[in-house]
Parts: structure tokens; C-alpha cells; sequence
């Protein structure tokens, strides 16, 4: 698969897809061939549904996983062999419709202050006080951090989009004691390897780890990862009274949609509006009239 592979990254790369939707893309067209013992070139529409229902029967994949092996399907076959694609034949599942977990501001404090160690106090702060992807906050600079405008710059985001989100300043005298505890200065406000001093960034697998290892310590029985902290400072702005459009920014959504899901989850939202059970008169029940 030498060949395609490398036709398949001049491809993405032409088109500038981001580097984790490139390695991710070539990774699933291997495995879609590794399951048919033969070149992906070889395969056809039979085979892409038969790889599509076996990735719910018998890897348990999400709708939105198999969605995005799908779009990688689409994506060689289309761009790379230069070969038609029928979404009728091979069309996306529907994908379910769940509330994210939201911690109540109590339990994101609890979160914070059980972190065992200050390096992963530091990513969890920052993860919760500017609202960034795992990604995002990985590839942060030093430089990136604008003191005198009291913003954060978050640089080549999702769909290489550049934004501003608020520097708290609680958040900025923590990165400051952060940074004096550098054993070696970077140029990346979280470096890699064990003693982060390394030249290059921390993995991507370092906030799920900041933030499993601070939830069990505090003892929190809700699943938390890095995304839980983005959708706490979502809805915690929204139940401040920040407006969508403002959160919409912050995060970097395309789509007024993507953001107005938070209304599902804020309190104050949801309190605002009464149940119309309570402009019924009922008499006592009979329950209520034995007692």
C-alpha cells in the first residue's frame, strides 16, 4: 500500500486537512484493507458495506465513528482513485443525540484541586478557564499568552481557524508559577517527556490523563475527559449570562447550532421557564386528603 499511501497524503496535503485528520484518515483505509487481506484499490462498494456493518456488529463503534471511517472511505476512493461514491448505497448513520456531561462548578473546583500534581492543576485550570480543545491546548505557546490584552491566542484551530478566548487572571498567575517550574524553558507552554522539558509539545493523551487521574482523586463518578471541562465552560458562561453568539466565538463554532445545544443544559435556562403543571388548579389529591 506503499504507493497509495503516499497518493493518499498528497492528497490530504493539497487540500491542508490537519495532521491528526490526516494520520487518522491513512490509519482507517489500512485497517479497512487489513480486514480484507487485500489492497484497498481491489475493493469495492460490497465490501465498504460490508466493513460498515461489521464496524457496529462487531467492533461497537459509535455512529459518529463509524461516520468518520466512512468519510475516510470517501475521501480515498473519491480523491485518491478518482472513483464515484453512491451515499445511497453506503449512506452515513444517524447518529444519536446525547447531553454531554456537565460538572456543576463545585465539582470542576473539587476537579482542580485533586489534581495530583501541579503540572496537571495547570492543564486542567486551562482547559476549563479558556474553553480549548485538547489539541488546541497542547500546541499553545509561551508567546501565545498576551498579558497586556489578557487574551489567549489559540492558532491554527479546528479548520485552521485562529481565535482570541479571555485570560482570567487567576489563570495567569498560575501559568506564571507554572512557568517558573519549568525545569527547562520551551517555547511550548506544556512541553513534552517526562519532566517536561522537552522541545516539543505534550501528547495529546496527557489532558485525558490530567483529567481521569484528577477525577479519581476527588472521587468523581462521572466520566471526565477534556472535552467535559470545554462543555462546562460553555454552559457555566451561559448560566453567568453571556450570550451565544459571545460562546460561539469563544469556541470556535461554525454553526449558531452547535453552540445552542448548551441552552439544554443550563440551569438558569431551564429554571426560567416554568412547567405549565404549575398554572393548574387541582384539588388535593386523594392521597393527600387521608393524610
Amino acid at each position: 500500500m506503499t504507493h497509495l499511501r503516499k497518493m493518499m497524503l498528497e492528497e490530504l496535503q493539497r487540500r491542508h486537512y490537519s495532521e491528526a485528520t490526516t494520520r487518522r484518515y491513512i490509519r482507517f483505509i489500512e485497517r479497512f484493507a487489513q480486514h480484507f487481506h487485500r489492497s484497498p484499490d481491489r475493493l469495492g462498494p460490497q465490501h465498504i458495506r460490508e466493513y460498515q456493518a461489521q464496524l457496529f456488529t462487531l467492533h461497537r463503534l459509535t455512529p459518529g465513528s463509524v461516520t468518520n471511517h466512512l468519510c475516510a472511505l470517501r475521501f480515498f476512493y473519491i480523491q485518491t482513485l478518482k472513483r464515484p461514491w453512491s451515499i445511497a448505497d453506503t449512506p452515513y448513520p444517524k447518529k444519536r443525540y446525547r447531553l454531554p456531561t456537565i460538572l456543576s462548578q463545585e465539582e470542576v473546583t473539587q476537579l482542580i484541586e485533586a489534581a495530583p500534581t501541579p503540572f496537571y492543576r495547570t492543564i486542567l485550570m486551562t482547559l476549563y478557564g479558556t474553553g480549548v480543545r485538547r489539541a488546541e491546548l497542547t500546541r499553545l505557546k509561551v508567546s501565545d499568552i498576551d498579558s497586556r490584552r489578557m487574551v489567549v491566542h489559540i492558532q491554527d484551530g479546528k479548520g485552521h481557524q485562529d481565535r482570541d478566548v479571555m485570560l482570567s487572571p487567576v489563570l495567569l498567575e498560575e501559568l506564571r508559577a507554572h512557568w517558573r517550574r519549568l525545569r527547562k524553558k520551551s517555547v511550548w507552554l506544556f512541553p513534552g517527556n517526562r519532566w517536561h522539558s522537552g522541545d516539543h509539545p505534550t501528547d495529546t493523551k496527557t489532558p485525558y490523563h490530567a483529567c481521569a487521574a484528577a477525577a479519581r482523586c476527588a472521587g468523581i463518578k462521572k466520566r471526565v475527559y477534556p472535552h467535559v471541562l470545554r462543555h462546562c465552560f460553555a454552559t457555566h458562561l451561559l448560566e453567568a449570562g453571556a450570550d451565544l453568539h459571545t460562546i460561539q466565538i469563544l469556541l470556535g463554532h461554525h454553526d449558531l447550532k452547535e453552540t445552542a445545544r448548551y441552552l439544554h443544559l443550563s440551569q438558569r435556562h431551564l429554571h426560567a421557564t416554568p412547567s405549565p403543571l404549575d398554572a393548574l388548579v387541582l384539588k388535593k389529591g386523594r392521597s393527600s386528603q387521608e393524610e
